[in-house]
């Protein structure tokens, strides 16, 4: 590897300044001492006396200030080397040793983050197979349970037969489900799902997926309702499938986590002239606060147990979030264990809005 060499002067010349100054004082007061009578001759020798200390200072200093530092850093230099990706080693060497120490304190620091980064990586990537390992396992030996019961023999009885069939297709859907969804990802994060923005009124979407989960709410008696009695239709500019897809995610997670009896509420806020929140709140179990930050995360849940009461695909909010970020907007989760949880996203309002009463569902 070929090393520039910089060149710095800064400790050379401070050094060489105060050997001049501290010799040619001591000098003087020596000369002032055995030659009272000779002033003039005093500041003449003392003038030429500081120049030729002072550059020969200099030079030495210089001189051996690289040599020094030129020997012990370039081997540090040669085996950062062995890292071809750093950019430290495409920088001159420096003699300036503040300079140096606080190039290679930012160096370590980059390449401790860099690891840092690749461990939490690492992590993600084997929770990941092993939790789509789980959700693919679950239905499959189903299916093949069931599937290997008839073909022992279960299949010439017409109830069991028809039972077991009917079984095997619920685990046959809930794959598919899967695949969808984890196929639908991968193209939002690849960014090969186009999205199709239309205008529409958030409001009328919204009771559209209330008309939807009805009874889904029903069986666990929860009320789907908005916040405000009286809430004003508002325009939004967006995919209106994709949208949808988000308030039946999140809608069906606060009625899967729900307690019995309880309440979801949506509500619509004018942020401001362009913007508007929408808001999901229930009054369900809640979520412990370390959970928090990877609720988003795919097949990630915070129930760990292997029964699973709940179903789905553990894809829900990690799809809700790659459509409000391919919509260039944020979603948000507030959450407070025993109490109940907020999930609220923004949208863009689009040019018109239409202004007319909707009734509390």
């Amino acid at each position: 590897m070929k090393i520039n060499f910089k060149k710095t002067y800064k400790f050379a010349i401070k050094s060489a300044l105060y050997i001049s100054l501290f010799t040619t004082g001591f000098v003087l007061i020596l000369m002032s001492l055995f030659y009272k009578n000779q002033l003039k001759h005093q500041v003449a020798f003392g003038i030429i006396f500081i120049i030729a200390i002072y550059i020969f200072s200099f030079l030495v200093l210089q001189y051996r200030v690289e040599r020094f530092i030129y020997r012990r850093v370039k081997k540090i230099y040669d085996e950062v080397s062995l890292l071809e990706s750093t950019t430290l080693i495409n920088q001159p060497i420096n003699t300036d040793m503040e300079t140096l120490s606080r190039e290679v304190k930012k160096f370590a620091t980059d390449k401790k983050l860099e690891i840092e980064m690749l461990e939490i990586r690492e992590q993600y990537r084997r929770e990941f197979l092993g939790n789509v390992s789980h959700e693919l396992k679950t239905p499959l030996f189903t299916v093949q349970g069931y599937v290997s019961t008839l073909l022992d023999g279960a299949m010439d009885d017409k109830n069991i037969r028809k039972k077991y069939l009917k079984r095997a297709e619920k685990g046959v859907e809930r794959l598919i489900y899967i695949v969808e969804d984890l196929d639908m990802i991968t193209k939002l994060e690849s960014g090969d799902l186009d999205l199709n923005m239309t205008d529409f009124d958030i409001v009328e979407l919204i009771q559209n997926v209330f008309e939807l989960l009805e009874m889904k709410a029903d069986k666990k008696k929860i009320k789907l309702a908005f916040e405000s009695k009286n809430v004003q239709s508002v325009m939004i500019r967006g995919d209106q499938d994709r949208i949808q897809q988000v308030l039946e995610n999140l809608i069906v997670n606060s009625i899967k986590y729900g307690k019995e009896g309880g309440l979801t509420e949506v509500g619509v806020v004018n942020l401001t002239k362009k913007k508007v929140l929408i808001r999901i709140s229930d009054n369900g179990e809640g979520v412990e606060k370390q959970n928090i930050p990877r609720l988003f995360e795919r097949f990630y849940r915070v129930d760990k147990s292997g029964t699973r009461s709940e179903g789905g695909s553990g894809l829900g909010l990690a799809i809700v979030k790659h459509i409000i970020e391919a919509h260039k907007e944020k979603v948000y989760v507030e959450s407070e264990f025993g109490i109940g949880s907020e999930f609220s996203f923004t949208l863009e309002k689009a040019n018109k809005t239409v202004k007319t009463d909707v009734k509390k569902s």
